[in-house]
């Protein structure tokens, strides 16, 4: 049974709030926090409620668990492609190529339950970033105005997107844009740094002599999908913003490149399309992380490469439908 038919929201929250646990779903969940800051106030007294961009604070619900309920990861470890056994075929990665430095491969069967990874490479400081309700990867800089920020999970959601928060100030960030929303560094932007999703055996076939993020020491379910049938559901949990227009469904992937939003089944039957500047190409041969119980039993949704025309890698995501609305609601869809 799929997962819209098989949870209410509360459901939702009590499963949320099993995700923190590593275990079977939790028998109770904490109430949603009130859309009032003086009753965060207490759980957040460093983060400055003065500032804001946030049109109501109505807009922020907890999503169960409470501040690094999900536990944030910060300098893992390691190993080398070769080394690597526990990973299924078709398991997505997070890859990012950084000039002079190993590629780097992030399963998403870890960030699904931990969902940041705060790590160094070379000299760039990054936020590897997973939000499972919106399936929006990213890659962040931690730099701003030369700080190095350390980023940890709220337990608050906003058009059903992680909202991460900083150690340093508390400042509170949407994930799906990058941006501060609450506290010291409202207004300011996270720099994203160019990375894609693909299988396990994409990266290692291309990256033999590549890094892999070893596993945690947490005790989870690694490889397993908490989140079974999500990208199947019709509608999505804890949003009640507006649906995406042109009758796209509102767990639809698409392919976003700043405010432009291309479907994915629109690049995957062409294969390749070169618009707007930029080179969209799909490859078959990744599992979808919110489908099987097992995350590489998923079906498959295919890898995305976006390019510039000088062939570099562009900075994008790969991300559903409503989410895309819910934060870009002027953005450009390029349909057929």
């Amino acid at each position: 049974m799929r997962f819209l038919e098989r949870f209410s929201v509360q459901a939702l929250r009590r499963f949320c709030a099993s995700v923190l646990a590593g275990g079977a779903l939790a028998l109770a969940a904490p109430p949603p926090a009130a859309a009032d800051p003086t009753f965060w106030k207490s759980e957040w007294p460093n983060t400055d409620f003065s500032r804001t961009i946030v049109g109501s604070w109505g807009e922020i619900i907890s999503g169960g668990p409470p501040k690094d309920g999900i536990p944030a990861l910060s300098d893992p470890s390691f190993v080398r492609v070769a080394s690597e056994s526990r990973i299924e075929g078709r398991e997505p990665v997070i890859t990012v190529e950084i000039d002079g430095q190993a590629p780097r491969a992030y399963p998403i069967r870890y960030l699904t339950w931990h969902e940041i990874v705060n790590d160094r490479i070379g000299g760039v400081p990054v936020a590897v970033t997973f939000c499972p309700l919106c399936n929006s990867g990213i890659v962040f800089d931690r730099r701003v105005n030369g700080r190095v920020l350390t980023f940890g999970v709220s337990g608050k959601l906003r058009n059903s997107d992680m909202i991460m928060f900083d150690r340093e100030t508390e400042s509170w960030w949407q994930q799906a844009i990058g941006t501060g929303i609450v506290g010291r560094y409202t207004g300011m932007e996270l720099t994203q740094i160019p990375a894609w999703m693909e299988s396990w055996d994409q990266f290692r076939a291309r990256n033999p002599d590549g890094l892999v993020m070893n596993e945690p020491s947490w005790n989870r379910s690694y490889g397993s999908n908490p989140y079974r049938g999500y990208d199947s559901s019709r509608r999505p949990f804890l949003y009640s913003g507006e649906m995406p227009p042109h009758g796209i469904p509102p767990l639809a992937r698409v392919v976003r490149v700043g405010d432009r939003a291309w479907p994915l089944a629109r690049v995957s039957e062409a294969g390749e399309l070169r618009e707007a500047g930029v080179t969209i190409s799909w490859q078959s041969g990744q599992a979808s992380a919110l489908d099987s119980g097992r995350i590489g039993k998923g079906r498959d949704v295919g890898s995305i490469r976006v390019r510039d025309a000088q062939g570099r890698d562009v900075a994008h995501d790969v991300m559903f439908a409503f989410a895309f609305h819910a934060f870009w609601p002027d953005g450009e869809w390029m349909l057929n």
